[in-house]
């Protein structure tokens, strides 16, 4: 589901803090695993005959080198790092590399890789490339004192690792406005909705009410002394007390109408919320007003099933348009991971659920998933025509 799906399946978000020990931990190992490339140095630290104290000491600026390299990595997840932390983190790499390049030798370059990454995820934008072309110039510089060539093994990879985290930056700004896009649209749509009951009970009920009081109005004038013509406006007041409850229930039962798409929305928030990892499509095809409300109510009562009772870790929601001998249809699967059927004749809920796609000319096919779990698939005509 585009951006709002990261997490799932393993994969750290981009750019979001972290809602769980369990994110964080894979937040850790997702930076944990560029560390690796810092092997060159830890081998030359233990291989290196340095002595006691500049063994330790190498070490410990290791140490510190690394740990402001996380903290600015990760200064997004939970509490935020403050602007000025940040920086003050961001000019000691610098100087840590540059020491521990000039007292251990050229194994030790490969920090300036560390310190491009840095700036391109700390630095303003407009900071960014002048700063990465500073680092790298810098470790050829440190390079050409050790006698070494660093242009031809670092070069690369130190403008490679800077970059890209700035298409990294600018992707997690380009996913955080499209969600706020989002986010703004939904509202309008609300404000919208909220506009258009407002407009259609006005257009209902104002005329008949006006119509109803004035009637009243009439009414009592004529009873004392034409009551007959009173019992007249009377039964006129029913007639248009009872149109405008026919024209009410029907404009509320088109609102309170189950959509697809809204449910689609519900379940993935649904799930979500109940802590089972969800795979939700974010559009629904166009369906006839029948047809799409038993989708609808299925998918609903389905989800409810998967939360309540199946203990699901994940649930899978797949909504697909085919082509068959009688002709395109709509297939809804709904799959979980959890306990399966559990041989008991079917509830309450499921043969509801089978009545109601019936009406709609649907079907419903129960039964257990492919390696455990619960799989349901409803089917409903893609066509009013089919339908017939």
């Amino acid at each position: 589901m585009s951006t709002e799906r990261d997490g799932q399946d393993g994969v750290p978000k981009i750019g979001q803090p972290a809602e769980s020990r369990r994110e964080t931990l894979l937040k850790l190992l997702w930076i944990g695993m560029w560390l690796a490339f810092l092997g060159s140095p830890v081998v030359d630290l233990v291989q290196g005959d340095y002595g006691p104290t500049g063994t330790v000491l190498g070490a410990l600026g290791l140490v510190a080198f690394v740990g402001c390299y996380v903290v600015l990595v990760m200064r997004r997840m939970a509490r935020p790092v403050g602007r000025l932390a940040a920086h003050a983190a961001l000019a000691v790499l610098p100087v840590l590399a540059v020491t521990l390049c000039l007292t251990l030798g050229a194994d030790w370059l490969v920090l300036f890789v560390y310190i491009s990454v840095a700036c391109g995820a700390v630095l303003p934008l407009r900071w960014t490339r002048l700063a990465i072309l500073a680092t790298t110039a810098v470790m050829v510089g440190v390079g050409l004192l050790l006698d070494t060539e660093p242009q031809y093994w670092l070069l690369v990879p130190a403008l490679l690792a800077g970059f890209s985290m700035i298409g990294v930056r600018e992707l997690v700004r380009t996913t955080s406005e499209l969600r706020e896009a989002r986010a703004q649209v939904a509202q309008l749509a609300a404000n919208e909705e909220r506009l258009r009951l407002a407009r259609d009970l006005h257009d209902l009920l104002g005329h008949s009410l006006s119509l109803i009081t004035l009637k009243s109005e009439l009414a009592g004038r004529m009873l004392p002394d034409h009551p007959d013509k009173a019992a007249g406006q009377v039964a006129d007041i029913e007639k248009v007390s009872r149109q405008a409850l026919v024209d009410v229930r029907e404009a509320v039962s088109g609102y309170r109408r189950a959509r697809l798409a809204t449910e689609l929305a519900g379940a993935g928030a649904a799930l979500t919320a109940a802590g089972v990892t969800a795979d939700v499509p974010s559009e629904a095809p166009e369906l006839p007003e029948a047809q799409e409300s038993a989708l609808a109510w299925t998918l609903r009562e389905a989800v409810t099933n998967v939360v309540r009772h199946s203990g699901a870790r994940r649930c899978v929601v797949d909504v697909t348009r085919r082509e068959t001998l009688e002709g395109p249809r709509v297939e809804l699967t709904v799959e979980d991971d959890g306990s399966g059927p559990s041989g008991a004749p079917p509830g309450n809920g499921l043969t509801g659920l089978a009545e109601r796609l019936t009406a709609a000319d649907g079907t419903l096919e129960t039964g257990a998933a492919r390696g455990g779990g619960f799989r349901l698939v409803a089917r409903v005509p893609a066509s009013v025509g089919s339908a017939a």
